[in-house]
């Protein structure tokens, strides 16, 4: 669907969305202010839950900015073409997003007080989700098969290239106070408890009855249902809605129905073998 992918620092991006120029100001000349609020994660994270989370938080739990403005104004993307046309318009505090890796993130946000809100996500339930995702939006390659795409997810030849890299490399900041990271089965298991950890973590105290509303108002349903967040208003260039639909499934454990015993095995051995030097226990290991 898109013309071959670029590399910048070692990193896969589409020339549709991204340039070096465009990078290259994301890196070293893009301006982070002390109140900035950044969601980082690898693509298929939980990114979009994430950001309706946080736009019903600076909101009180009222839901109505999120119903009347899309979801990509709300907190546009630091290293695309499109996003830094539009990051003018966001009042502060504002909400940002990122798929950047850390070796390659805003320089700027290092000698900040501002904060990262990092989401991961299990790694085949990713997977599953980008192979349908990648058949829609013009930025990703047209996958040529599952198991094709299972070995370039593993290898690192996708858009945004290497999940365990991209985890690895943010994982360095876990200890900063700057730094909070989630899982998308946290989010899943107890979104109540996750957003009061959220709300603490970025100083903003909200009421019973403004969490309860967050809650609501970023449920899957909730959310599949609001134009402004489904990337239903998306134009048919971009993401080609006839072969899918953006909010697929929203489960934990999808992969479980895609891949076979011999490509589980397979992906259990690479990413035992990529993560061996990282001591962290990930929410997914435990299940």
């Amino acid at each position: 669907m898109t013309a071959e992918y670029f590399t910048y620092k070692g990193v896969n991006f589409s020339p549709i969305s991204y340039s070096e120029e465009v990078l290259n100001f994301a890196e070293n000349e893009f301006q982070v202010l002390d109140d900035d609020v950044y969601i980082v994660t690898y693509p298929k994270s939980g990114t979009n839950w994430m950001i309706e989370i946080l736009s019903l938080i600076k909101k009180q739990g009222d839901p109505s900015w999120c119903n009347s403005v899309i979801i990509w104004l709300r907190s546009p993307w630091i290293e695309t073409k499109e996003g830094q046309s539009q990051i003018k318009d966001v009042l502060r505090p504002r909400v940002l997003t990122s798929h950047l890796p850390c070796h390659i993130f805003t320089k700027s946000f290092f000698s900040s007080k501002a904060k990262i809100i990092y989401i991961m996500r299990n790694p085949k339930d990713i997977f599953v989700s980008l192979f349908y995702f990648a058949k829609m939006l013009c930025l990703y390659k047209d996958p040529e098969s599952f198991q094709k795409y299972l070995e370039d997810f593993l290898e690192g030849n996708v858009l945004y290239s290497s999940w365990f890299d991209h985890v690895k490399g943010w994982m360095q900041l876990k200890d900063d106070s700057r730094f909070f990271f989630i899982t998308y089965e946290e989010l899943q298991q107890d979104l109540r408890g996750s957003v009061l950890r959220i709300c603490k973590f970025i100083g903003k105290e909200l009421n019973d009855a403004a969490i309860d509303s967050v809650v609501e108002n970023s449920s899957f349903k909730v959310m599949k249902e609001n134009k402004m967040s489904n990337y239903s208003l998306t134009p048919l260039e971009y993401l080609d809605h006839r072969k899918g639909s953006f909010m697929r499934k929203g489960i934990v454990g999808d992969w479980k129905n895609h891949l076979t015993v011999a490509q589980n095995e397979y992906f259990d051995k690479v990413y035992q073998e990529k993560m061996k030097d990282l001591n962290i226990k990930f929410f997914w290991e435990e299940v």
